[in-house]
């Protein structure tokens, strides 16, 4: 006669289950640090911020910030590995068609702008770390991890683009990927400062959208073979430019 299976006890089963929970809680803890690290450091920069402020953020201890991290290098190390890591995963989010390369290229392009529109804590502590000439980044062994999958991203597009001779073969992924965020991370980390300077607002709506369109025409002109074979005139151009 087959026997049954011995029975779970409840205490076995309970017992079972608090790997699993202390798991999640050590989880939750590490992540309610790094995003109050997160509006610290960006807030303040890596010498204004301070452990005990980061650990009442984060409603947590100032020794649960050295049990995960170590020191306050390490956890500002591990803020910008997060910050990049969340780039990444907005964009890979991105439907791209491979079908019309011109029109997968502006939406990277649009979505870098708008990204660094809606995460300013991503300009404000990459601005904090150029300040102190990338000497903390410089350490961390994930940082190539993290720019690889948008390169790779560009460079598909890109390819794809040349093989439909729409697009130069000559062009990098690389440079390409440098011109469309140089073109709007200086627009965003800068403008009110330029506001103040060309005496013109900026941060309004309509200078916005104009901008948004002005660097993606940009791009697809770089890359396009002939200037009109990519349709890369602005919509902007057909508006009124933004008034001075």
């Amino acid at each position: 006669m087959a026997t049954s299976p011995p029975r779970r006890t409840a205490a076995g089963t309970t017992a079972a289950r608090r790997p699993r929970v202390r798991e999640m809680a050590a989880q939750a803890t590490q992540e309610n640090i790094l995003r109050a690290a997160t509006k610290v450091f960006a807030k303040n920069g890596f010498a204004g911020g301070r452990i005990e402020e980061i650990s009442k953020a984060a409603k947590s201890h100032d020794r649960m910030i050295y049990y995960y991290f170590g020191n306050k290098e390490e956890l500002f190390i591990a803020v910008i590995e997060d910050t990049y890591r969340r780039f990444n995963e907005a964009e890979s989010k991105l439907v791209l068609k491979m079908d019309n390369p011109v029109e997968d290229l502006k939406t990277l392009v649009r979505f870098m702008w708008t990204y660094y529109q809606q995460n300013p804590e991503f300009i404000t502590l990459l601005n904090s770390e150029n300040l102190h000439r990338g000497k903390h980044i410089s350490k961390s062994m994930r940082a190539r991890e993290y720019s690889s999958p948008a390169i790779s991203l560009m460079d598909s597009v890109l390819k794809r683009g040349a093989e439909m001779r729409l697009f130069r073969a000559d062009v990098r992924a690389r440079d390409i990927y440098l011109m469309s965020a140089a073109l709007a991370y200086f627009y965003t980390s800068n403008r009110f400062t330029l506001s103040a300077f060309l005496g013109e607002d900026l941060a309004a709506p309509e200078a916005l959208a104009y901008w948004e369109d002005f660097i993606t025409s940009a791009v697809i002109r770089q890359v396009s073979i002939t200037s009109d074979a990519a349709e890369a005139r602005p919509a902007t151009d057909e508006r009124q430019r933004p008034a001075a």
